[in-house]
């Protein structure tokens, strides 16, 4: 929004106005991606302590500190004089998102059925989608207003409110709360989250021995997931986040108008063209929510990885024959159609593959004496990964032009591979069982065969 602009980056407003030259460099300033990139550095630190908070207090109330921590963020944002508050502001939404991402995987991973446990996980992704889209379309409606970039950044106090106060509501999870030692609310938890006719004693019974086995370790878990038995879990939970911010798709979603803007698209046009890939993501992945329990995770992934690879080549390939190698053409309504159309292709790739199961997968992988720990590696991969590109991105296109696609493709050819021959399909193993999918790998049996749960 302009007025954002003039307000707090009038140099970057006077560079968009003025730059005729290469549309690619419009938007690039270390200002501006700092203002971005402060929440992914929150979000790191957070993520690290997070470990220990949803282990000593439990999912569900590191759900609401997460929660109370954005609504403060979102009300300064809205109520910004300066840069200093504006960053105040977009730290403690990073706080706020750490605690959450940290603890909301978690969370739908170890109530849901292990027969819907990816239909129940792919909620998260969904509803961060909802938020996009939300996002962008206040943004549409504010742009005219001089007062808009207020509305649109206080505005996230309302989802922060109904997710804190939601959390109030809800028990903790079983697994919580039988490494709490609160062995009688569990058995009230499973029998509200398995039904009042559910005999519950099985499975509480196999929680309260993995629980006795993750205590008599007695070892820290950060050391502890360091050991050769764990290594498949560590490099999953580096490579996962790792590899999903590398298929580009946050730099476009959170630079989408920028991007639209910087290759020819007017700002409300801009603003339009990122509404609608919202909307085809958000499509997507309730198609991902009914596929993954019964085609598998590893179908949907490599699905995925081939539809984005190629739609990010033909991209680059349009962009090249549409503004020239220096970035000085002027793109035509019918190329800019085109860019659209492919990268609405590949929001739905991302949709129904790396977007959803990047979150599913880490949560499922873990046995219970490092599951938090290994939770908290995955979402502080995925911050310091986000933060890197974030911070570079609009420099990238400054200087790549259309290559910086070409980039990102490359990792998605590199990432499909990966799960070809590294991950092993977790499709409706119990928590508690997921071991044996890594005992009868072809690669990763060697470390974990012999070594016990």
């Amino acid at each position: 929004m302009a007025p954002f602009l003039m307000k707090f980056f009038p140099e970057v407003f006077r560079k968009a106005s003025e730059v005729k030259t290469n549309m690619y460099c419009k938007f690039d300033s270390q200002v501006l991606t700092a203002f971005t990139s402060s929440l992914y550095i929150a979000g790191l630190a957070s993520s690290l302590v997070a470990s220990r908070l949803t282990a000593a207090v439990g999912r569900k109330n590191t759900i609401v500190l997460g929660g109370c921590t954005f609504l403060a963020g979102a009300a300064i944002n809205g109520g910004a004089a300066n840069i200093a508050m504006l960053l105040l502001g977009r730290i403690l939404l990073g706080f706020g998102v750490g605690f959450t991402n940290q603890a909301t995987p978690l969370y739908l991973s170890e109530v849901a059925p292990p027969k819907w446990r990816g239909a129940f996980s792919t909620g998260f992704q969904f509803f961060i989608g909802v938020g996009v889209v939300a996002a962008n379309c206040i943004n549409f409606g504010m742009a005219k207003h001089s007062w808009g970039w207020r509305f649109s950044l206080g505005l996230a106090v309302v989802p922060a409110a109904i997710m804190t106060t939601g959390a109030l509501f809800i028990s903790d999870t079983p697994s919580s709360l039988v490494e709490r030692g609160r062995v009688e609310q569990a058995r009230k938890s499973l029998t509200k989250v398995r039904g009042i006719n559910s005999n519950v004693d099985a499975e509480l019974a196999d929680l309260l021995k993995f629980n006795e086995m993750a205590k008599d370790a007695k070892k820290e878990p950060f050391l502890t997931i360091f050991e050769r038995q764990y290594r498949p879990h560590l490099v999953m939970s580096i490579a996962i986040p790792f590899f999903q911010q590398l298929t580009g798709i946050n730099i476009i979603a959170f630079y989408a108008p920028v991007i639209f803007q910087s290759i020819g698209f007017g700002s409300n046009s801009a603003l339009i063209a990122a509404i609608v890939l919202g909307l085809v993501n958000l499509g997507s992945i309730l198609v991902s929510t009914g596929m993954v329990d019964r085609h598998g995770r590893r179908f949907l992934f490599i699905i995925g990885g081939i539809q984005m690879f190629i739609c990010q080549v033909a991209v680059t390939v349009v962009l090249a024959v549409s503004t020239g190698i220096s970035g000085t053409k002027h793109i035509s309504k019918g190329h800019g159609i085109l860019l659209l159309v492919l990268m609405c292709i590949y929001a739905a790739g991302f949709g129904w593959s790396w977007g959803p199961l990047s979150w599913l997968v880490p949560s499922e992988i873990f046995p219970m004496k490092i599951r938090p720990t290994g939770q908290s590696i995955n979402v502080a991969v995925n911050f310091a990964t986000t933060f890197v590109l974030s911070q570079t991105f609009l420099s990238m296109l400054c200087h790549f032009k259309f290559g910086t696609f070409l980039f990102y493709a490359g990792w998605i050819a590199l990432m499909t591979v990966f799960v070809v021959f590294f991950l092993p399909e977790t499709k409706g193993i119990p928590l508690d069982s997921m071991y044996q999918v890594w005992e009868r790998h072809w690669y990763w049996g060697r470390f974990v065969r012999g070594s016990g749960r």
